[in-house]
């Protein structure tokens, strides 16, 4: 009798229990399996499974975790990994591995640059399109200084960089930056630094419960009544949601993806809020997509081997719910269009996740850095 072939098992190294949780956590993992479910659960004959771990927001124990994935778990390739620190050490391991590593959780522009590899893919957003969509819009508005609180990390680095970067190139001018350490719940002496550097946008380069907690003290503090804007230049759906549209209304932000804007969002956003009970933000939307995209490449190029997946997902235009003509690039970063979004009044939004209102369309080409300006030693230049 002819063995049965053994799953196809991908894995996803998430933040399962902190501040990531909402972004990424049990939300990644359930779009990882719809998008499994969708595809049919099957590819040359074997069964997918997705398995996810818990990194707990430590690099060394992402690094851990998929070192065994890959060495010990039979894992052919890693669908996503929650933040940055954890995303650039799972990327050392998978690069030792020639393993595909597809990322949608992570923002750190610098793994499609100095740490790029031959089959990692950084599919989302990263830091420099936030800062570009973000930075771009708000200069143009005549927000033209900018004070920035850091959390001191790779990402909250990389972001504030971008970001000034915009902000000068553009004739705007920074006028101090803060650092702060990740998990900050008393952000007062930050923000009174930020109050009086008296500029006009406060540009918080932090993500998930670091956002939450310095717009709701922002807010305690009077900043946004004292005519400064707060803009968070990472945030998702679900922060929007914990801070409550009364505090977060009038916030100017760029995503990569919004649950409302046309059928095919909102369909999928429908089926996932009925397994996880708030809408999908852009990093649980990315995973589904990048699944999907990844299976059918699989199904394409008839084999697991990375290289020829690889090749087939870089020769594949990205056309779904998340990305229209989208295209991986040398270099590995996923070109797609990003949103410039204000938040709503509750005075306009039509019940709960109906937070966003569309300031502006970012074209991929126009929002990502541009290739020239890669940092990729894989990019002959």
């Amino acid at each position: 009798m002819a063995q049965s072939k053994p799953p196809l098992k991908l894995g996803a190294v998430l933040d399962m229990s902190g501040l990531y949780a909402d972004i990424t956590g049990i939300g990644s993992e359930t779009a990882a399996k719809m998008a499994v479910e969708d595809f049919g659960g099957e590819v040359l004959g074997r069964k997918v499974e997705i398995i996810a771990a818990d990194h707990l927001n430590k690099a060394d124990n992402a690094a851990n975790i998929a070192r065994e994935m890959f060495d010990n778990q039979g894992v052919e390739a890693i669908m996503d990994v929650a933040a940055s620190a954890t995303a650039l050490a799972v990327n050392e391991i998978a690069k030792s591995r020639n393993k595909i590593l597809m990322l949608s959780g992570p923002g750190a522009v610098r793994l499609t640059n100095e740490a790029c590899g031959p089959y990692t893919v950084h599919y989302n957003y990263d830091t420099f399109a936030q800062a570009n969509s973000t930075g771009l819009a708000a200069v143009k508005a005549g927000l033209d200084t900018w004070f920035f609180l850091q959390a001191d990390y790779a990402f909250g680095q990389d972001l504030e960089k971008d970001t000034s970067t915009v902000v000068t190139k553009m004739g705007g001018k920074v006028l101090g930056t803060v650092k702060h350490p990740l998990n900050t719940s008393d952000f007062s002496s930050f923000l009174l630094q930020a109050q009086s550097s008296k500029a006009k946008v406060i540009g918080l380069a932090n993500a998930g419960g670091d956002t939450i907690n310095a717009i709701k003290q922002a807010a305690e503090f009077g900043l946004m009544k004292g005519g400064q804007k707060v803009s968070p230049l990472l945030a998702f759906i679900t922060d929007i949601d914990s801070i409550g549209l009364e505090t977060a209304q009038g916030l100017v932000l760029a995503e990569g993806f919004y649950w409302d804007m046309n059928d095919e969002t909102r369909a999928f956003s429908k089926r996932f809020m009925a397994k996880v009970n708030h809408a999908p933000t852009s990093a649980q939307a990315g995973i589904y997509s990048s699944v999907l995209f990844y299976l059918n490449a699989v199904k394409t190029a008839g084999t697991t081997d990375s290289a020829a997946v690889m090749k087939v997902m870089k020769s594949t235009p990205i056309n779904d719910m998340f990305a229209k003509n989208g295209k991986i690039r040398e270099d590995g970063r996923m070109i797609h269009d990003m949103y410039l979004f204000e938040v709503k009044k509750p005075s306009e939004s039509k019940g709960r996740w109906d937070d966003y209102k569309l300031l502006a369309t970012v074209p991929g080409d126009q929002a990502f850095q541009p290739l020239e300006a890669s940092r990729c030693p894989l990019i002959k230049k």
